[in-house]
């Protein structure tokens, strides 16, 4: 039986990119899809290397159950000594912003203050612990921005809260926030493969939180005023060339403590130059039109690297 680099995913559109990159390569690949199934716990597991693609933001494509369905599939896999590329670590850091704060603070990485509240009587409660003039909330198990919403005052917060747009979290946890003032409305995310760094991107926040930078989940424009000149679409995504901070050694790290070996890091800095990490994605997209312009390609490089890793598996 052929061993193959078997792709565990949620969402077939997201799935593509990596596709056509393992065929490029003319590499063996199956896909898994964890929207749901059914799983022989005392059956071995297909020969190979099986890399998860699991996102958070499962929920929002009608795929309410995918996260559990794939840390059960996980167990399987690693107790039956299958080489996984982000793993159940990885999966549990995707699914909960709490265990990503912990694990950051724990590696010595900056942190915006945040409260964890249940319950919509805690997060004004909450939001008056943080005694912030500005302040996010967000959901803990989200993706792409989802359910973060910037207020300025205990007011608006509460008019949100009671009113008809709030969003419930999927897992009741929402989370207050300090709010970053950045000199600039932009995010930098710092891509890692195989566990080490290969690009940074600069994000434009001027639109909104949702950030997702694949082409089926791109921000549209509306606004001639928030384009460019001659009405050109801003540039949304752009990746930083000779770009490399002194903090990435650190993130390495951070990533190999908690068996994660790809990820994007998203990063703000405020006007005092102090930098916080909000975010770790372990579903990570990459933008092709940013990438085209730097000419470096993450999904031929995560193909290429999951060959190596096939290759170096053998037949198990």
């Amino acid at each position: 039986m052929q061993s193959k680099i078997i792709v565990m995913h949620d969402n077939q559109e997201w799935i593509t990119p990596l596709k056509e990159r393992l065929e490029q390569l003319e590499l063996p690949y199956q896909l898994w899809d964890l929207q749901d199934g059914c799983l022989a716990l005392n059956h071995d597991p297909f020969p190979g290397v099986y890399f998860s693609r699991i996102s958070a933001s499962s929920h929002t494509r009608d795929h309410r159950f995918a996260p559990e369905y794939a840390e059960a599939a996980l167990a399987w896999l690693e107790q039956n000594g299958k080489k996984v590329i982000n793993g159940k670590r990885a999966l549990r850091l995707e699914v909960s912003k709490v265990n990503q704060y912990m694990a950051l603070k724990l590696a010595d990485i900056p942190i915006p203050e945040t409260i964890v509240a249940v319950g919509k009587h805690q997060i004004m409660g909450a939001a008056k612990q943080l005694d912030r003039e500005s302040f996010i909330i967000k959901h803990n198990r989200a993706g792409k921005g989802l359910g973060v919403q910037l207020f300025h005052s205990i007011e608006a917060l509460q008019k949100y809260v009671k009113g008809p747009k709030f969003m419930e979290p999927i897992d009741g946890i929402t989370l207050i926030q300090q709010y970053i003032d950045s000199p600039t409305p932009h995010i930098i995310r710092h891509e890692f493969i195989g566990g080490k760094y290969f690009y940074s991107v600069k994000v434009d926040t001027s639109q909104g939180f949702e950030l997702c930078p694949a082409d089926n989940c791109g921000i549209s424009n509306d606004n001639p005023s928030d384009n460019g000149e001659g009405g050109s679409p801003r540039t949304m995504f752009e990746i930083l060339p000779d770009y490399r901070p002194d903090f990435i050694d650190r993130f390495e790290a951070f990533l190999a403590a908690n068996e994660v070996l790809i990820a994007g890091i998203e990063t703000i800095t405020d006007v005092n130059g102090n930098t916080y990490v909000y975010d770790v994605n372990t579903n990570t997209n990459y933008n092709p039109e940013a990438e085209a312009a730097a000419g470096k390609f993450g999904m031929l490089e995560l193909a290429g690297y999951l060959g190596r890793e096939l290759d170096s598996s053998g037949c198990s």
